[in-house]
């Protein structure tokens, strides 16, 4: 009896928030070019842009570079997105993304709630046989509600230096340096399942989860 009650006891403290967290589940799109449209060329200098890309739940992606540094957003529509802190934040060494976003969602039919994107920025303080910096490959996890009404100071640097009126936003929340953790995917899953969804645009720090490596230190301000 004694142990029976207990079991209970244990299932209804530890149940409720194990269960929130198992029934996350993950989908996928793709920011490529081929699967984006283009807003506006780059300059010949940088060679950047603008696409925006299709989304889940009627979202869109706007991936802008300049300067050979990347930004990413999301919002209901292209100037929602460019007007996220999220299309401000860009990291100090020269920096470009994967095609592929992992959106995070309770369920197939709700809207996500963070998505998880891989980086690479690159290390000039370690080349390779070529003299080119070798890129250094970082998680990096967005909250997103997109379409909140916010006033954002609109400044350069790194993401955790933006400050907006509105703490719901989108915005970077946490870093996992890929090569320091064996399981960098698992990570980024659970700080997206865990923290992202209280995360305080504009107020909170961002957090780095895990051990941290050179990615984190090349993403962080100095």
């Amino acid at each position: 009896m004694t142990s029976l009650l207990l079991a209970c006891v244990y299932a209804g403290l530890m149940g409720p928030a194990s269960g929130q967290t198992a029934q996350n589940i993950s989908n996928y799109s793709s920011t490529a070019e081929k699967d984006c449209r283009k807003l506006k060329g780059g300059s010949a200098d940088d060679d950047g842009g603008t696409r925006i890309c299709p989304g889940p739940s009627g979202l869109v992606v706007v991936v802008s570079e300049g300067d050979l540094r990347e930004t990413v957003s999301v919002g209901r529509n292209a100037k929602e997105a460019s007007s996220e802190p999220a299309a401000k934040a860009w990291f100090g060494p020269f920096s470009s993304t994967t095609p592929t976003i992992e959106w995070r969602r309770t369920a197939k039919d709700k809207p996500p709630f963070a998505m998880i994107q891989r980086w690479h920025l690159a290390d000039i303080e370690d080349e390779g046989k070529d003299g080119r910096p070798i890129a250094k490959q970082l998680l990096v996890l967005t909250r997103l509600q997109p379409g909140s009404a916010y006033s954002a100071e609109v400044g350069t640097g790194s993401a955790n230096r933006i400050r907006a009126n509105s703490e719901n936003a989108v915005c970077h929340v946490a870093y996992i340096d890929v090569k320091a953790n064996a399981n960098p995917n698992d990570l980024a899953r659970e700080a997206a399942d865990t923290i992202a969804r209280d995360f305080k645009c504009g107020t909170d720090r961002v957090q780095v989860m895990g051990a941290s490596g050179r990615a984190v230190k090349l993403a962080l301000p100095r």
